[in-house]
């Protein structure tokens, strides 16, 4: 047989599959749309009943306590009655002995009744801040530092409780924004901030000697809050984070322990950034005080 009639001869061949299914020509298949009526069958989260119910009715799982110690103490004088055995009877007895346990562990349960009912935790909200809102800085400031410190101030007003913030920095106020305490002489300006006292203060001696951040969560109850009299006089928490060593930042807020662990976390980190901004400008010029800007 010659080559070329070889190849002009038909090759017999038989597809294995149908026709649509080797060129891929396929029928989409009818979807069931879901039922508009179905429901979320996933987990849901679990109610703790019994901690709703004790929240709902405080003063009467206090009082629990009492009535049943009264109770308890009812009973036991109601079986020395019943039983034929007087008030009074030897305590060498077996019944006695039992009736003195009991009359003590009633009377343990009255007197934690009234304790519960005397010692109440002391419900924590804000304060109106008692001043005047004003912003004071350097003149000359450059962009970029001035840029950075109101977005700190932004920043830290927004998401946390602080309403005033307070930068020195190589021994002179930076920064003063946000609510103030209002001047003594009555001419409704802030009190401004003196840095060479403000270094010579404990507070500020202490927090630089360690380096770490100070968190005073109750400003009331530390007599080292006479040593920050430009903040309002109803501070409720105050956090003194140092800027590397050769300064601080004082950010006053109006909640008694307002700052949670992560505020005091993320202010450790913007120090650290404001501390890298900062030194830039060191070794420029002592930068001009300019006069107070209110607003």
């Amino acid at each position: 047989m010659e080559a070329g009639s070889l190849l002009r001869s038909p090759i017999p061949w038989t597809p294995k599959r149908p026709l649509r299914r080797s060129l891929g020509l396929t029928f989409p298949r009818p979807i069931r749309a879901l039922n508009s009526d179905s429901r979320y069958r996933g987990p849901k989260p679990q109610r703790n009943w019994v901690a709703d119910w004790v929240s709902n009715n405080d003063d009467a799982v206090r009082s629990l306590p009492i009535y049943a110690g009264s109770a308890s103490l009812l009973a036991v004088l109601f079986n020395r009655t019943v039983s034929d055995i007087a008030l009074v009877a030897d305590a060498s007895s077996s019944q006695s002995r039992a009736d003195l346990l009991t009359l003590g562990l009633a009377v343990t349960n009255i007197l934690a009744g009234l304790v519960w009912l005397s010692i109440r935790p002391k419900s924590i909200s804000k304060v109106n801040p008692e001043g005047i809102e004003c912003e004071r800085m350097h003149s000359n400031l450059p962009n970029t530092l001035l840029s950075e410190l109101l977005w700190a101030w932004e920043s830290l007003s927004d998401v946390t409780c602080c309403r005033s913030l307070v930068i020195v920095y190589d021994g002179r106020c930076i920064l003063q924004i946000g609510f103030a305490a209002e001047s003594s002489n009555g001419d409704g300006k802030a009190v401004s901030v003196d840095a060479d006292k403000l270094m010579q203060g404990s507070l500020y001696r202490g927090v630089m000697k360690s380096g770490v951040q100070s968190y005073l969560a109750n400003l009331y109850l530390y007599p080292g809050k006479s040593e920050l009299p430009f903040l309002p006089s109803n501070t409720q928490a105050v956090i003194l984070q140092p800027l590397g060593d050769k300064g601080i930042t004082i950010i006053g807020g109006d909640t008694v322990r307002g700052f949670t662990s992560a505020d005091q976390a993320w202010i450790s980190l913007i120090g650290e950034k404001l501390d890298s901004t900062l030194a830039k400008y060191v070794d420029n010029p002592p930068l001009v005080v300019q006069d107070p800007v209110f607003k």
